[in-house]
């Protein structure tokens, strides 16, 4: 795609105004700038949000969770027609670099299959954190190249690829709505890149400080496996993540808020079930992360 144009969605739920106020600020200071910007209130009326006249408030009546106000912005920008690349970022991370979006731009300008562009997320001083990193070997920040995922704070889509693969799970609320949605791209022969070079400054906070993260976490796994993996390796995928899950958490009510979660996958509709090919499975497999881990 030659010279893309740029869009940007921002989520708040209007509890960081200093942290939107500076992330909207990065953003306007972008050398490449956006043709729009979308912020989504999520059960906020964003009426003391100023903004600059490229950006559209869009105030919802209800918390739609973090993929379900993305959507309202995505689909905006979709049926639009304004933008061909839609960055997003989350409303307490900073782009400490004006050159961002031209970096997007140029990455998405020279290959017509990249699909998904993750950034590196690091703290204030620089640090990023091993959970950061979307490999398993992730001793090395600063290595790039393909993956099988992405951080959700800090990303950059293909919109010709969202119009293939769809948005975001909204259903899934707050966790591994990435996993779903990186799965089906790869499945759709779209390219995802890790481009340690694009930073998004982001406070080193927990996921596990929000009360739902077990229950949500521990669902949409299960969720996940249901929709997206072919059918001999959803037993394998749920038995390792729970060895796993047993072995991380030693919060007695993190355990018991986790479990219940898991049953409730299990328990209830997951969406549209569209297994990924095999040949997704092995590519994966190549990349270094098989989709079991």
């Amino acid at each position: 795609m030659s010279s893309p144009r740029i869009g940007a969605v921002i989520v708040t739920m209007g509890t960081r105004p200093r942290e939107l106020a500076e992330l909207l600020a990065s953003v306007e200071r972008q050398d490449v700038p956006a043709a729009r910007v979308v912020l989504i209130g999520n059960a906020t009326p964003l009426a003391d949000v100023d903004v600059a006249e490229n950006v559209t408030k869009v105030p919802l009546a209800e918390n739609l969770g973090c993929p379900g106000g993305r959507n309202v912005g995505l689909e905006m920008l979709r049926d639009s027609g304004e933008v061909d690349v839609v960055v997003e970022l989350d409303d307490d991370g900073l782009l400490i670099d004006a050159g961002v979006f031209r970096r997007v731009r140029d990455l998405f300008a020279a290959d017509a299959r990249l699909g998904i562009v993750g950034f590196r997320v690091a703290d204030e001083s620089g640090h990023t954190e091993r959970r950061w990193v979307p490999r398993l070997r992730a001793g090395d920040p600063m290595r790039g190249g393909p993956v099988t995922a992405f951080l959700g704070g800090g990303h950059a889509f293909s919109m010709p690829m969202l119009r293939q693969t769809g948005l975001w799970a909204g259903e899934f609320f707050f966790g591994h709505e990435e996993s779903d949605l990186a799965w089906r791209a790869l499945d759709e022969g779209w390219k995802i890149l890790y481009e340690p070079e694009l930073v998004l400054q982001h406070p080193a906070t927990s996921p596990a400080r929000h009360a739902v993260y077990y229950r949500f976490t521990a669902r949409n796994r299960v969720w996940l496996a249901r929709r997206r993996l072919p059918a001999p390796l959803i037993p394998v995928y749920l038995g390792v993540w729970t060895l796993l899950t047993a072995a991380r958490i030693r919060s007695l009510p993190g355990l018991r808020a986790w479990w219940g979660g898991f049953l409730e996958g299990l328990r209830t509709p997951c969406g549209p079930r569209k297994p990924m090919r095999w040949r997704t499975v092995l590519l994966m497999t190549r990349l270094g992360r098989p989709p079991i881990l």
